[in-house]
């Protein structure tokens, strides 16, 4: 309802000018009554200070105000109040993303609170939110890579894909060819003017059977553009472990990414390098990247207009009626 009357318009908003003779007729009608009042004279007040006024008296006296009203809502009705109905369409001309996400255990290192692979997967999801118009898919690895989820426009179930990201459920190993290449094939025979690849990795290459080098000239050859990130802080770092029996220890890690070849698959394919050693810098990272890479979006505005002028037409009208309607009967006056 609140949103409806922000909506609302005047055809003839200068007729709204008219509204200023209302007042100005309720302070003749005071003043102008008081210089007609009729005085009769009594000799004496006895016996008249109990008499009481009734509804009629009241509604006599209610009557000027009554009119008063007819004569706003007609001056309203009048200045053609309309409600605008907007309708859009919205035209994207959308960009294709693949996440690349490692998942290897050293992910779960707690330089991150609570570690990276939680705060990989929270940034992530608040990158995607602030691209409703692309299509978004996503790839894990760590010694081998999977295809988690084709693009799509979806990000409601991309979404519910991140939160079921966890360590373990790919072999150990840290296979960033194999990611970048599981990418690359998705985003391929993709028509999009633009396609981009964000790999996150904290590691160096040291499994797969495909070289990460080879996955670099596959991103050139398809005009995929490549942003690499570095993951974690520089030098040692607890990581939890188990030992034979289950048990859960920390264990001090050393940190050791491969900043030369993430660098150069950046470079080579038009992308840039980054390096995250806090959540702050990884968020700043993922703002950065949707900045240079905006869609391009055009929005259509239709208005149509819905005429509203008989929400005070009608109250107009009917206490009009009413006004007639109690001369005539109720308080009418009879000689």
């Amino acid at each position: 309802m609140i949103d409806n009357i922000k909506n609302i318009e005047f055809v003839h908003p200068w007729l709204l000018l008219l509204l200023a003779i209302v007042p100005m007729i309720w302070w003749w009608q005071r003043t102008g009554y008081r210089k007609r009042e009729t005085y009769i004279p009594f000799p004496s007040l006895n016996g008249l200070e109990n008499i009481k006024s009734n509804w009629k008296v009241l509604l006599y006296y209610t009557m000027p105000y009554l009119k008063l009203t007819v004569l706003a809502l007609f001056i309203l009705a009048l200045a053609r109040p309309r409600l605008t109905l907007k309708q859009q369409s919205v035209n994207a001309e959308g960009i294709d993303i693949m996440l690349v996400m490692d998942i290897s255990p050293s992910m779960l290192a707690m330089d991150f609170k609570p570690n990276r692979l939680e705060v990989s997967k929270k940034v992530a999801k608040d990158f995607i939110a602030n691209r409703p118009y692309d299509r978004i898919g996503l790839v894990i690895f760590s010694g081998e890579a999977f295809t988690f989820s084709p693009i799509t426009t979806d990000h409601e179930i991309l979404n519910k894909f991140i939160d079921q990201i966890q360590t373990g459920i790919l072999k150990d190993g840290t296979a960033i060819g194999n990611g970048l290449a599981a990418a690359v094939n998705r985003l391929k025979n993709s028509k999009s003017k633009s396609k981009i690849i964000i790999l996150l990795t904290d590691g160096e290459n040291n499994a797969g059977y495909i070289s990460p080098e080879t996955s670099m000239e596959m991103a050139k050859r398809f005009k995929i553009k490549v942003y690499t990130i570095g993951i974690g802080t520089n030098g040692i770092t607890k990581m939890p472990v188990q030992d034979i029996f289950g048990n859960t220890h920390l264990r001090n890690t050393r940190v050791v990414i491969d900043e030369k070849l993430l660098t150069k698959i950046a470079n080579e394919t038009g992308g840039m390098y980054f390096r995250a050693k806090n959540k702050e810098e990884l968020e700043k990272i993922y703002d950065y990247i949707d900045k240079l890479e905006k869609t391009k979006i055009e929005v259509k505005v239709f208005k149509r207009y819905s005429e509203e002028f008989r929400i005070f037409l009608i109250p107009a009208l009917i206490l009009l009626l009413l006004i007639f309607f109690m001369k005539k009967s109720v308080l009418l006056i009879k000689p």
